[in-house]
């Protein structure tokens, strides 16, 4: 009899001290109901869950959550109110590759409420999302580290219209492509970009019934000024693809005018394949606030 209460004391323990290994203790975000709390993730929300409906609260932008304690006169009749300390609910916030969790306390001073709480990646735990393989966080820290970067190639040119296109770099990093371009307008009227559209199509000019053009989409664009004078700067995302001899991939860059300017940059294949790595430590020296001017 005494043996069995052992074990089964001992697998109790072994219970506990598991569960204590795997499940660290969350933080907690102090609130109150007169400062609303922003919480700011430094990737894309996917999912929001607040556990309690003490807690309300709406995903007012793409990586920002903001949340508040409910209106006393929203308490159940005969309920006292929050009380100093009190844990209100548990907030999981689920972005493109990590996830956080987080005890909202209630504080009883305004003063002692967090109105802006920045996640850091460090508190983060990472999980797989195979719909994700770059979040847009780091996609946008390696196009700053990219557009950075001096201009390694020399020829891809185009000139057309009093207009300079030039490819500067092509990057290929994890499953995309970054590519960073320059456009120069040597006259002395403004560039208004209406479209930007890229192209896998054939390298021979073809009857239009035998050419089989392929519409690319973006998976980011660094620069979305739509006007410049003289210098125009951009850094194009592109999912990695692989393409034959005799396609090419065409950037089409084309003004807001009934007889606007267009100007195409053409890159070979063996230009795409010729593409430098990019170190990821480059990213330790971009933070996340770092947005220079890149046009004029």
């Amino acid at each position: 009899m005494k043996s069995k209460i052992l074990t089964a004391v001992i697998c109790a323990i072994g219970i506990v001290g598991s569960a204590n290994a795997v499940t660290p203790v969350k933080e907690k975000i102090y609130v109150n109901q007169d400062v609303t709390t922003h919480i700011v993730m430094p990737e894309n929300i996917k999912l929001v869950d607040i556990s309690t409906t003490r807690i309300v609260g709406n995903q007012c932008a793409d990586n920002i959550v903001r949340i508040k304690p409910i209106s006393p006169d929203d308490i159940v009749a005969n309920q006292d109110y929050f009380r100093e300390n009190e844990l209100l609910a548990t907030l999981t916030l689920i972005g493109e590759r990590h996830m956080a969790q987080y005890d909202i306390v209630y504080a009883t001073f305004p003063s002692r409420a967090v109105s802006i709480h920045n996640v850091p990646y460090s508190y983060m735990q990472s999980y797989v999302n195979p719909e994700v393989s770059m979040p847009e966080s780091e996609m946008v820290r390696y196009a700053w580290a990219v557009y950075g970067s001096g201009r390694k190639f020399n020829q891809i040119v185009s000139n057309k219209h009093g207009m300079k296109a030039i490819v500067n770099n092509i990057y290929a990093v994890g499953d995309y492509f970054f590519i960073d371009y320059s456009l120069q307008n040597k006259t002395k009227i403004p560039y208004d970009i209406e479209e930007l559209r890229v192209k896998l199509t054939d390298k021979k000019e073809v009857k239009a019934t035998n050419s089989q053009t392929i519409e690319l989409t973006p998976a980011y664009s660094l620069n979305l000024a739509k006007r410049f004078k003289k210098n125009y700067r951009n850094v194009l995302v592109l999912p990695k693809l692989t393409f034959p001899d005799e396609k090419v991939l065409r950037i089409e860059i084309s003004e807001n005018q009934i007889s606007g300017r267009v100007i195409t940059l053409t890159i070979e294949y063996d230009d795409i394949l010729n593409a430098d790595g990019f170190d990821s430590d480059i990213l330790k020296k971009i933070p996340f606030s770092y947005q220079p001017h890149i046009y004029k």
